[in-house]
């Protein structure tokens, strides 16, 4: 009887975990097609709403294992311990990589709110090294920039958030 009952608990758990899974899968296809409306309205490139993309199912993912961790009753004082550490861990190392995360974020605001696309030319107004350049591509980390002379800038994203930037 004793096992009757737990196998019957389980069986809930499993279905609301399915449950989970199709509501993070319906979630992914809204995502994806509203993305990709925004992309195709604000004339953003296929490579930069795939990034999108994957940062909000990467997102989804690791909301869908907390949720599930939570619902199977993992003991939480531990699962609180193990992620503070885990957080501590990745925060001493990110902190030297700090550059590396602000590139990124802005990289996704640059994404629903940059004004220039590529093909466009513009100038940084940089006092110590203005750039007068064409963007070739906008990827997660930096834009790529080709000067008149030929070269090949890449130019990171976080800089394109503090600097003035001109359309030619």
């Amino acid at each position: 009887m004793f096992q009757d009952f737990y196998l019957h608990n389980y069986y809930g758990k499993i279905a609301i975990t399915v449950i989970l899974l199709i509501l993070v899968y319906i979630l992914r296809l809204i995502i994806k097609k509203v993305v990709l409306k925004f992309s195709e309205y604000s004339t953003k490139s296929d490579n930069r709403s795939k990034l999108i993309i994957k940062y909000f199912n990467s997102l989804l993912n690791i909301l869908f294992l907390i949720f599930t961790i939570l619902f199977w009753g993992v003991n939480t004082t531990q699962l609180f311990g193990f992620i503070g550490a885990a957080i501590t861990f990745i925060g001493v190392a990110l902190f030297a990589q700090w550059s590396v995360l602000s590139n990124l974020t802005a990289g996704v605001i640059m994404f629903f709110s940059f004004p220039f696309k590529i093909g466009d030319r513009i100038r940084i107004q940089d006092k110590d090294f203005p750039i007068e350049a064409e963007i070739d591509d906008i990827k997660a980390f930096h834009t790529i920039l080709i000067t008149p002379e030929g070269e090949i800038i890449s130019y990171p994203n976080n800089l394109f958030l503090q600097k003035a930037v001109v359309i030619l």
